[in-house]
């Protein structure tokens, strides 16, 4: 039976040794030379104690390409040019899948032609030494971000490659990423990444680990998001892992964010064990961008300000070519640029923001009934309490497409913009939450002259990129914009 239960050293072994015949650079994998390579690296290549010394808010773009030169010019314009502080190495939808004859298809074809044929960088297919020749090749550290439910052999090939931070967990790359995985067997594949990292920080080489934060980055409610970060955290912590980054998506109103990032931050120090280094890193807006770069500049620009003042270790920024895809090179160091320059000249003044510390403790107190629904549906095990809460509705994530999420919860934002839950269905929440949502919609509705209703929750999800934070009908407060 699944339990949140460290993983015998044995055991562990047994997996890494089944997973070896996946893809044949799974063979080439030797942690003990792994180790060695890890600590022949500089200091200023190490992402942990990086990242946990920083005076500021570090920036980190999303980037990745299928060449192994590619990626390696790519990465570095974006740390000399964009002044990227971390630096990523964003993984191709194949891999994600575990699909490496199709990766390396891609990745042949890209080598054969001008054009790139994967939308990422197929780590397993490029095997442990050109992932060593990418760190080698940049000053500044590298994390692997995939979106991958089963990451095993990914995180034994760029693990061993020098890799020291990787992104993801069984929750925020499950929910929001695919339908067909169930949520007990993509716990038991994370268990095994977990104690990899773990058994890598035993022998004195800091892996950090980052779950995944914005999950379906459509108007998640900050009690949700953050939830699923201690949850991940914890099952991290159990395997041995002792850095762990916990993730918040922006979702536009400044004070909401400042909060949600301020109690993300206090309840990973309170739920994660001692030995345990919290950091927080904040996701620039993940839903639509506007069509129109001088637009998309503008929410780049509100999430570096929300940055300055709520002051996360880490920012992951996005570009102002966001609205058409993959960026140009140019476009995200740009967006790197322009985040930069917002926290520079923000991050020393005294803003006092009116309201934080009410959301706050709004956002806390549900957050905390949520984790008390998990532990309790688990009898205090958190692997099974959060299976069985996703089962019956008391934990779930607006907009999943995972069969093992219920998806019923939907959010919309109140007359602030800030979002909150139009609803409910099972979500495990008091009733003098539910209430405070419900009376904040409420006051929304009357000032749009219109009934609460699913209209609203259509708006919003479009409004961002329509040129507004609220998804308010036309010719209401706020009306229609320039962009309509």
């Amino acid at each position: 039976m699944l339990t949140d239960s460290k993983l015998p050293a044995d055991e562990l072994q047994r997996i890494a040794n089944d997973l070896r015949d996946d893809w044949h650079t799974g063979r080439t994998v030797d942690f003990e030379e792994a180790v060695a390579f890890h600590e022949s690296l500089p200091e200023g290549k190490q992402f942990a104690p990086v990242l946990e010394s920083a005076d500021r808010p570090l920036l980190q773009p999303r980037a990745g390409v299928p060449c192994l030169e590619d990626q390696i010019d790519l990465l570095r314009y974006l740390q000399d040019q964009g002044g990227a502080d971390l630096l990523p190495t964003t993984i191709d939808s194949y891999t994600r899948d575990n699909q490496y004859e199709k990766a390396e298809e891609g990745l042949a074809a890209s080598r054969n032609e001008d054009t790139d044929e994967l939308n990422g960088f197929p780590a397993v297919n490029h095997g442990v030494e050109d992932c060593r020749r990418l760190i080698r090749a940049l000053d500044a550290p590298i994390e692997v971000r995939h979106g991958t439910p089963d990451a095993r052999l990914l995180a034994m090939v760029t693990l061993a490659g020098g890799f020291q931070s990787f992104e993801g967990g069984p929750i925020s790359y499950n929910i929001p990423y695919t339908k067909r995985h169930d949520l007990a067997t993509t716990i038991e594949h994370w268990q095994f990444v977990d104690r990899l990292c773990g058994a890598y920080t035993e022998r004195g080489v800091t892996i950090n680990r980052e779950p995944f934060g914005p999950l379906t980055g459509t108007l998640v409610p900050p009690c949700i998001a953050i939830a699923v970060m201690l949850i991940e955290g914890k099952l991290a912590a159990t395997q041995g892992v002792r850095s762990v980054t916990l993730g918040y998506g922006q979702v536009g109103n400044l004070v909401q964010d400042v909060a949600a990032l301020r109690a993300l931050r206090k309840l990973g120090e309170e739920y994660l064990p001692d030995a345990v280094t919290v950091t927080t890193v904040f996701h620039e807006w993940m839903g639509g961008f506007p069509p129109d770069e001088a637009r998309a500049n503008g929410v780049i620009s509100l999430g570096g300000a929300t940055a300055a003042v709520a002051r996360p270790d880490k920012v992951i920024t996005k570009s102002p070519e966001e609205f058409q895809g993959v960026p140009t090179k140019e476009a995200n160091a740009a967006g790197l640029r322009t985040t930069r320059q917002l926290i520079d000249m923000m991050i020393e003044q005294d803003i006092d923001l009116g309201g934080i510390d009410d959301e706050q403790r709004l956002i806390e107190r549900a957050t905390k009934a949520l984790i008390d629904a998990i532990e309790r549906a688990g009898d205090g095990d958190v692997a099974r309490g959060v299976i069985a809460a996703f089962d019956s509705g008391a934990m779930d994530v607006p907009f999943a497409p995972s069969d093992a999420a219920a998806g019923a919860v939907l959010p919309a934002r109140d007359d602030d913009g800030r979002v909150r839950i139009f609803e409910f269905a099972d979500l495990a929440l008091p009733a003098d939450i539910k209430e405070t949502h419900k009376a904040k919609l409420g006051e929304r509705a009357r000032t749009e002259g219109r009934d609460q209703s699913f209209r609203m929750v259509a708006d919003d999800v479009d409004a961002i990129s329509d040129g507004k934070l609220i998804g308010r009908p036309a010719g209401h407060r706020g009306g229609a914009s320039d962009a309509d």
